[in-house]
């Protein structure tokens, strides 16, 4: 399994012949190295409405006929707009042709601004929780700390996790290290941060303060194998 991270909370999975793109903001995201003409994915796994995570989502889907997987309010949000979408929520896991999907609680917002102003509600905002051949990958989606963050460490082995350090809109990176520390994963890579300017934040720091190997830091289309 490859693993792939392209900026903000952009994460891509290659995998049993899929392509699997995790909130793929990608226009207006000036830090992702990823071109929307030539994206490709089969799956579009959405944590939350927001515009920065659903991002490119219509597009993407669109251009490739692609299963968008999003908690109910949003599912349904984008499906009439003509999307093929598979409704979940938190809790809720359900096992694909390409692996399983769970969603987690996150403590958020969730909303899509449309282009004249107008604000959608898109329900719950979620974590996700994607396993594949055995292997285990944790994306926080937007959140603040909160403890059953420790459960879902006990409950699962985590080999991967995408952890959000930028502040203000989600945790910093005091926070986010405990976080790291409670979900137990053999891998943590910061991400939501230096998007924005009131989200910039040093990922080296953040990473010397985990255990040893665990913090890894991921530059726009760096990629790791699980």
């Amino acid at each position: 399994m490859k693993v792939s991270y392209h900026a903000h909370s952009v994460v891509k999975v290659e995998a049993n012949g899929k392509t699997i793109l995790i909130d793929p903001f990608i226009t207006g995201n000036e830090n992702c190295d990823l071109k929307l003409e030539s994206v490709k994915a089969d799956v579009i796994l959405l944590t939350h409405g927001h515009n920065d995570h659903v991002g490119d989502t219509e597009e993407i889907a669109k251009n490739n006929n692609s299963l968008v997987i999003a908690p109910f309010e949003l599912a349904n949000y984008l499906g009439d707009k003509g999307l093929n979408t598979h409704p979940m929520h938190i809790g809720g896991s359900h096992e694909f042709d390409f692996g399983t999907v769970k969603l987690t609680q996150a403590f958020h917002g969730s909303s899509y601004t449309e282009e004249d102003g107008t604000i959608v509600y898109t329900g719950m905002p979620a974590g996700i929780i994607l396993t594949i051949d055995g292997k285990t990958i944790y994306h926080l989606g937007d959140t603040a700390l909160f403890t059953d963050l420790k459960m879902y460490g006990e409950m699962h082995d985590i080999d991967l996790a995408f952890v959000p350090i930028g502040d203000n809109f989600t945790m910093g990176p005091a926070d986010a290290k405990l976080a790291s520390e409670w979900i137990q994963a053999k891998q943590v890579v910061p991400i939501h941060y230096d998007t924005f300017p009131v989200i910039e934040q040093d990922p080296n720091a953040f990473v010397e303060k985990l255990g040893k190997g665990v913090g890894k830091v991921m530059k726009a289309g760096d990629m790791v194998e699980l």
